[in-house]
C-alpha cells in the first residue's frame, strides 16, 4: 500500500495512463487546525484539510498516497498525555485513521519504505515509530527535548536533535536503540544531510549558529554563523549551499560549502520553517508571527511571492495530487 514506487521529486514528469503526478507543498498550519496544500506553480492555497488538531508535524508518504500529520497538543487520557497522528488522503482531505501517541507530537519523518512515521515527543524525552498498516508504536529515549529527525536513504539509520543538551542521538532502525551521541551545540533543532550522507548538519537555535558535522568521526568540522534564534534548515538542490533562518534576525541565510560565503535576505517578521522544494528551484519559508510564507528562489536569493496562509506555517513537505 505504501511501497515507494515513484520518488517525489521526478513524480511530476512521469505519466500514468493520461494523468500526470501533481507536485504539491502540505503545510501544517497549527492553530489554524487545518493542513494547507500549495500550488507551486501558482503559489496559491488550492485545499484547506480540517479534521486535524494543532498540526505541527508534517510528512508525505514516497507514494504520495498519504499526508501523515502529528499534533502538538497533548491531552490527559486515562492518567496519560496523549496526542494524535493524522493519516490523510490528500486528494480527498479526508482524515482516514489516527495513531495515538504519548506525548506532544513536534516533527516527523517516514522511513523510506513508507511504512514507518518516526516522531519526536520533546515533552517525553522520546521518539517514536508507528506503523501505518498496523497502528503499532514503540518507543525510544534519545535525550532532553527531541526535536527533528532524519533517516539516511537505506532507511537503517536515523539521527535525531536533542535540543536540552545539544546533541544528536544515531539511532540504529533494525534494533531500534541509540548507538551514538554526538555533539553538536547549543539547542541542537533542525537537521539536514548532504547527498552523499558523508555530512550532518545542524542548526544549534540557542548558539545561532549551523554545525557541520562528519558523520564517520562524529566531529563538528565546520561552524556556520546565522543569528538570533536561529530555526530552519535545508541543502539547495545541487547540494553546494545550505540555508537557514534567524527568527530574531529576520534573515534568510544562504552559506556556501565549497567557500564559506554568505549571502542574506531580509525577511520580516520571524522567519521560521523552512523547505527546498526540489524540482521547483524555490525555498518556502513561513513566518512564525504573520500568517503568510514567502517564496524564494534559491540561486539568486530574490523573494519571488509571498502566500497568505490561515494560522502559521510550520512543518512543510513536499507531496502529489
Amino acid at each position: 500500500m505504501r511501497s515507494a514506487l515513484i520518488p517525489l521529486a521526478i513524480a511530476a514528469t512521469l505519466i500514468s495512463g493520461t494523468a500526470i503526478a501533481k507536485p504539491v507543498i502540505y503545510v501544517a498550519a497549527g492553530s489554524a487546525n487545518k493542513i494547507l496544500a500549495i500550488d507551486p506553480e501558482t503559489n496559491k492555497v488550492i485545499q484547506e484539510i480540517d479534521g486535524v488538531e494543532n498540526p505541527h508535524a508534517l510528512a508525505t508518504t514516497p507514494d504520495g498516497e498519504y499526508v501523515i500529520s502529528g499534533s502538538l497538543k497533548e491531552k490527559m487520557v486515562e492518567g496519560r498525555t496523549e496526542s494524535a497522528i493524522y493519516v490523510v488522503h490528500p486528494v480527498h482531505g479526508h482524515v482516514m485513521s489516527t495513531i495515538k501517541v504519548d506525548g506532544m507530537i513536534h516533527h516527523q519523518t517516514i522511513t523510506p519504505d513508507g511504512n514507518q512515521v518516526i516522531s519526536t515527543h520533546p515533552t517525553k524525552g522520546t521518539i517514536s515509530t508507528a506503523n501505518l498498516d498496523t497502528g503499532k508504536v514503540k518507543t525510544l529515549k534519545t535525550g532532553p527535548g527531541p526535536n527533528y529527525t532524519i533517516i539516511s536513504e537505506d532507511g537503517q539509520t536515523a539521527f535525531v536533535s536533542n535540543t536540552g543538551n545539544g546533541t544528536i542521538s544515531e539511532i540504529d532502525l533494525a534494533d531500534w536503540k541509540v548507538v551514538r551521541q554526538i555533539e553538536s551545540g547549543p539547542g541542537a533543532e533542525h537537521l539536514a544531510i548532504s547527498g552523499d550522507e558523508k555530512t550532518l548538519f545542524a542548526i544549534n537555535a540557542r548558539a545561532g549558529t549551523i554545525s557541520e558535522i562528519s558523520i564517520d568521526s562524529g566531529n563538528v568540522a565546520k561552524t556556520y554563523e546565522v543569528g538570533k534564534s536561529a530555526h530552519g534548515l535545508d541543502i539547495s538542490e545541487d547540494g553546494k549551499q545550505i540555508f537557514a533562518t534567524s527568527k530574531k534576525g529576520d534573515l534568510l541565510v544562504a552559506t556556501e560549502l565549497a567557500t564559506g560565503k554568505q549571502r542574506k535576505l531580509s525577511l520580516s517578521p520571524a522567519p521560521y520553517h523552512l523547505e527546498v522544494i526540489k524540482g521547483t528551484g524555490k525555498i518556502y519559508i513561513s513566518s512564525r508571527k504573520r500568517p503568510k510564507i514567502w517564496v524564494v528562489d534559491q540561486q539568486t536569493l530574490k523573494l519571488e511571492n509571498e502566500i497568505s496562509i490561515v494560522g502559521e506555517g510550520h512543518q512543510m513537505a513536499l507531496g502529489e495530487q
